[in-house]
This record gives structure tokens, sequence and C-alpha cells, in this order.
């Protein structure tokens, strides 16, 4: 028998039925917020995985295009591979809640949520969102929640609590906040260089309504909650570590004190072996060096964490505040389009830039209603830039998350399509990482698109800062601007944003702890935007202060005209036959818009001023007494028709071929020649042009 718990967020009802589907799922939960409605299911395996060191949670958001009443396409006609929305969702989710699971399980978790109705006004990611904390708290699993989350919109310099679609169409903020009843847990964002205070005041409004949802959340799992599974505690044994801690925690902190990845890195491999080698009679590396290597991480996080927290001292030598060196670079690649080299320490990223005409920017057909996009941003991390050897397999979810996140942060500067009407595409290559990437591709991309002439509104630039926090005292807790690998790796928080001098275009939070609190946001957001400043003023708007007047001699130049819309069938003609023939014949690329926008798209800026003439005269109505040079396309017994514009033909009868008598009409001229006409006469009725030839 089912049950129901319902609840209004934003005005609009929101249900959560148990009992009714997924009965042999740990936990379970239908949401139907509005029209739209979710199904989440949450399982665990029985026993822990064997040989792994971390907690294998899997979370899928999946999109089923019945729930819009579309059919897939595709040749297999169903659904396939997930779209790059149902990815980033999936990470959106994982973010708040991996931390919220016990750390040292080891028994498979996963999480799917399946959207099976959708009403556009009612994100099915928000229901999604829900169900995953929901399913979770009230299964067996072993999970320190519950948490909720939502949206948060700024229209007319209000904030609104999960926008509807038109509000989202005008709104200055797309926020996402997740927390628990005490703390934020994730922040998302894209915005309209919003600034730090307004950003701040959205989180916290947020995290009330987040409260609120927790509190209900909280009721349903106290009433129907099953209790939590006992499982197998994977910790290190405290003599082990005590004996490895009083062995090589001074030689680990010599190995860790570098600003160097690959120093670092050989120094640890030595230290590893003489640990291995000197306690292989009490710990036979055999039997324990799983737990030798989980010890020597623990160590390795000690120090790390003890020397920030509480000597102030950071692993390469830096100030708490202090950003790694920088440098950039514009122009590197000669044909390309735009190019920008970024590089912070050792992380170091390469972007490149590509205009195209705007048929080549993207229709996505999703759940959405279908969503044009003519700036794509594509972000590429090669196993050479970490030292690793890995075949390359296409872009996995991390890839996927990072270049929406640089896209993000862009948007908001790209100048509009009537301003600038190209597509662009940009691909972030990373050469080399030692943390902050995805940053690092953000002001890489702002020097490539300033390299390539695309005039954007202001430079953006992106900053990371890290966190240490005291379990014990929540008011106890240390950030640092510009994590490296190391930091990011042993630290709490990789707290991104990126943004101009105006104010924040993206957010993205990753956490390991239970949460932030207000102040830590705040130090956060203050920190980040002191460190964009210097990032603008000292090094990227140094290395190309504003962008190129022109666009590169190899990128296409795109003229715009516009033609009556009951030309455009003209322009077109039948099957596509005339723009294709324009097309061809000047090397050029044409779209045309449904209110006779025309694009001409060509590298040689004669072949798009050869189209557009070409255009011109299609479009233009032929009047009696002009002059044409045109080529004969048919010969019959009466006369001759010749080709005088692009879709235009008009008939040389055989009486004014020539001043004297003509016999026949090939004695004069035949099919391929090209003659000099002078219209007549324009017969509307007949809707025939009528010809005289023009003799030598």
């Amino acid at each position: 028998m089912s049950k129901i718990y319902q609840t209004e967020v934003a005005g609009r009802p929101l249900s959560l039925e148990f009992g009714k589907v997924a009965g042999l799922a740990n936990g379970s939960v239908l949401v139907r917020y509005g029209d739209t409605v979710v199904v989440t299911a949450a399982t665990a395996s029985d026993k822990p995985r064997d040989g792994i060191d971390f907690f294998p949670l899997s979370i899928d958001y999946e999109e089923k295009m019945y729930a819009v009443g579309k059919i897939p396409g595709g040749f297999t006609r169903r659904e396939g591979r997930p779209s790059e929305n149902a990815i980033l969702t999936s990470r959106v989710i994982d973010r708040p809640m991996r931390p919220l699971f016990p750390k040292d399980l080891r028994n498979d978790v996963s999480i799917v949520s399946t959207v099976l109705s959708v009403e556009q006004d009612n994100a099915p990611e928000f229901c999604a969102m829900i169900g995953s904390s929901v399913a979770v708290s009230v299964s067996d699993i072993p999970f320190n929640g519950p948490i909720a989350a939502v949206y948060v919109g700024l229209v007319d310099g209000e904030f609104v609590i999960n926008p509807t679609e038109e509000q989202r169409e005008k709104s200055d903020m797309n926020l996402t906040v997740a927390g628990s009843a005490k703390k934020v847990v994730m922040i998302e964002a894209g915005a309209n260089e919003v600034p730090e205070d307004v950003m701040y005041d959205a989180i916290m409004f947020a995290h009330e309504e987040i409260k609120k949802l927790v509190a209900f959340i909280k009721g349903i799992q106290d009433e129907i909650g099953k209790p939590k599974f006992e499982y197998e505690h994977m910790v290190v044994d405290e003599t082990l570590f005590a004996d490895i801690r009083a062995y090589a925690e001074e030689a680990v902190k010599g190995a860790m004190d570098t600003d160097d990845k690959t120093v670092r890195d050989a120094r640890l491999a030595v230290v590893y072996e003489d640990v291995y080698n000197h306690f292989d009679e009490k710990y036979p590396k055999e039997e324990y060096q799983a737990q030798i290597d989980e010890a020597m991480y623990k160590l390795q996080k000690t120090v790390v964490r003890n020397w920030l927290m509480y000597d102030k001292k950071r692993v390469d030598g830096r100030g708490i505040l202090e950003i790694r060196p920088l440098s950039a670079e514009v122009g590197l690649l000669p044909r390309t389009h735009g190019s920008g080299l970024f590089s912070r320490g050792q992380t170091q990223v390469l972007t490149v830039a590509t205009l195209g005409s705007l048929d080549d920017a993207k229709i996505i057909d999703g759940l959405d209603n279908e969503e044009y996009r003519r700036y794509l941003h594509h972000y590429n991390f090669p196993s050479y830039s970490v030292g690793e050897t890995r075949p390359s397999r296409g872009p996995g979810r991390r890839e996927i998350g990072h270049g929406a996140l640089a896209e993000r942060a862009l948007v908001p500067v790209l100048p509009s399509e009537e301003e600038f009407p190209y597509a662009i595409r940009l691909v972030s290559e990373v050469l080399s990482s030692n943390g902050s990437t995805s940053q690092g591709s953000i002001c890489g991309s702002t020097l490539a698109l300033m390299d390539a002439g695309v005039p954007i509104k202001a430079p953006v630039a992106g900053i990371s800062v890290g966190l240490i926090t005291d379990p014990n005292d929540d008011d106890n807790f240390l950030t640092m601007v510009d994590i490296q690998g190391v930091e990011d790796f042993f630290g709490d928080m990789d707290f991104k944003v990126a943004g101009t001098k105006k104010g924040i275009t993206a957010i993205q939070m990753d956490l390991k702890v239970d949460g932030l609190t207000p102040e830590i946001i705040r130090t956060a957001l203050e920190q980040t935007k002191n460190a964009r400043f210097y990032i603008l003023d000292e090094v990227m708007l140094k290395a190309i202060a504003e962008p190129r007047d022109e666009i590169s001699p190899y990128a296409p130049k795109i003229i715009n005209m516009t033609i009556p819309v009951d030309k455009i069938r003209e322009v077109i003609g039948s099957g596509g036959k005339v723009i294709q023939g324009i097309q061809a014949d000047t090397d050029s690329k044409i779209s045309i818009e449904e209110d006779g926008t025309v694009y001409i798209a060509a590298v040689n800026p004669e072949c798009g001023e050869a189209a557009k003439k070409m255009i011109e005269d299609i479009i233009k109505e032929p009047e009696v007494g002009e002059i044409y040079t045109g080529t004969v396309v048919s010969v019959l017994d009466f006369g001759a028709f010749v080709n005088i514009l692009p879709g235009k033909d008009g008939l040389i009868h055989i009486s004014k071929l020539s001043k004297r008598r003509v016999e026949k009409v090939t004695d004069v001229v035949n099919i391929g020649d090209t003659v000099t006409v002078e219209i007549i006469e324009i017969d509307e009725k007949k809707g025939r042009i009528n010809l005289r030839r023009i003799e030598d």
C-alpha cells in the first residue's frame, strides 16, 4: 500500500509517494512536482567490493524522450548514451551526497533517477535531487542526511525559488544550492556578472527554503525510514598507523616539501619502498600492503593539513593567499582563429578558438524545449598532463563537467548574434596539471576569444579556494587561494569562482565535509574576488589588453543581409538547387533565417561579396529596359530561354534574336552560349520575362 506525503515549493505542489513502484530497491520514491514525475531508486550491494580503497558510488540521471512526447532520433529509435545535461545533472546530485556517506563504506551504492513526465515549468532535475536524498534517507543504506536542493533565479532584482520557464529566460542567475539543516553542501551557478554580496544573499535565501525541505524529508524518514545496515568498516589499524607515523613522518614531510609534483612523487616512492622494507617482518607486504598504503595516505593527509591549519605553511612555500607564478600568451598557433596559453605553476592549459557560420551552431534535442547553442566549449584532459600512460577513450564525466563550467563562465560576456554573427567553439587542452585546470581553461579561453577578435563585453578569470576545517569546531577553519593538486586531494573543498571585474559568472563547489557555514562562503567569495582582479590586471590584460580589431584571415568573414520573406523560396530554389549553386560558385556557406536574415560566410571576402550580389540579383525585381548578360539554357523551335539571374530565366522569341530574319534558332544561339539581352516586356499573367538579343 502506497503512502503519499505532500508539501509546496515555490507555490507548486510537491508530493513524495512510497510503496507504489520499485519495491525491490533498498529505497525508492515517486516524486511529483506539478506534472513533472521522476522515480528514484537506491540500491546497495550486500558485501563490500574487494580490493578497492574508495567508496563505489554511482549516480545516474536518465532522460526518457517519452516524458515530453518525443520519439528519439537515430537508427535504433531509442535513448542511447546520456546527454550532456544528464551527465551534468548526475554530477550535481553526486557532489552534495557523496561526502555524507561513511568514508569507509566499500559496498557498491547506486542511485538512479528516471524522468517519466516533464512539465517545463517544473524542472525534473529538481525532482531527481530531492528524490535521491529521499530514497537513500528512507533506505537501510548508511547516510548522514537528509539534504535538499533548490534553484534560485534573479528576476527583475528579486530572488525566485525554482523559477518557471518564462522566469528562467529573463533571469540574471541560474543558481543551484544543496544543503542540510545546518550547512550548505553544494553550490553551482551561472550568472550575468552578479556581485559577490548578491550571490551570497542568494545562497542564504536558498538555504532558508532548503531547511524547510530537509525538515519535511526528515519527518518522512522518522516515520517510514528503515534502520541502517551494519557494514564492514575499512579503517586503518591504529597500532599500524602509529608505528608508520613514528618511523616515516619526517621522511614524508621532506618528500612533500616541494612545489614540483614530479619531484614529490619520486621522493614519496622512495619513502614507500623504505616503509615496506622496514616493516616487512612485522607487517609483511604480501598481507598488509593495502593497510600500509592507507596508513601512508593518512599520514600524508595529516602532514599537509597540519602544515596548513597550524603552521600556515603550504607544500610549495607560498603564503596562504599567494597565487602561484602565472603567465599568459596569445597567438601561439598561426593557422587557428585564436589561441591562448595560460599557466599557473605546473598547471598549463591551451585553449583554441574556432569561428564558424551560424549553420555550425548546435540544436540540442532533449527534455527541454529544443535548445540552440552557438557557443560550445570542450575540455580535454589527456593522461600525459599528469605524467600517466592511459589510452584516450573520449571525454568522461569530469571532462564534460569542466567544459560546461568554462562555457557557463563565458556565456554572459559573449556578444549577441546580431553583434557578432558567428558560431564559436573553444577547445581547452590541458597540457600539464597540478590543480585548478578548470579555472586555467577559463583564463585561457578568455585569451583565445580576444585573440580571435571576438568582441567580448569583459575579460573573465577563474580561481579556486581550498579549505581546511576543524571537525570539532565549525568556527576554526582556514581557506587558501589557488590550490594545487595535493591541497585539493587532502583538503576539504574546491570552491571555484569565475567572473569579471563587475561580478561572478560561474561557481562550482566540491566538498569532502558535511557542509559550509555562512562565514566560510563569505570568506571564499571575497578571496576569489581579490585573486580574480589580480589575475586580470597583472597577467591576462598584459598579454592582450582588448579583443583584436579584426578576426583571423583564416576565419570565415560573415556578411549579413535581409531579404523579403516572400523571396526566401526563390533564393533557396527547388530542392535547394539555387542556394547550393551559389555556395558552389562562390565557395561560401549561406544560412537563411525565417525572418529573412541571411548570413554569408566565406574565408575570401570577395567570394562573400559575390554571393551577396547573386542573392541581390535574385530578389531584385527585373524592370523593362534593363540589360543582362546571361546563358542560354534551353532552345526550342520558337525561341531560346536565357538565365539572366539565379533562378530567373527569360525568353528570346525567334523574332527577337536578330534584326535579320532567322529561320532556325540554332542558326544564332545554342545551349551554353553567353548572350547580352534587354528586357522588353514582363508578362505578369504568364509569369514570363520577354527578352531581346542585343547584337554585337
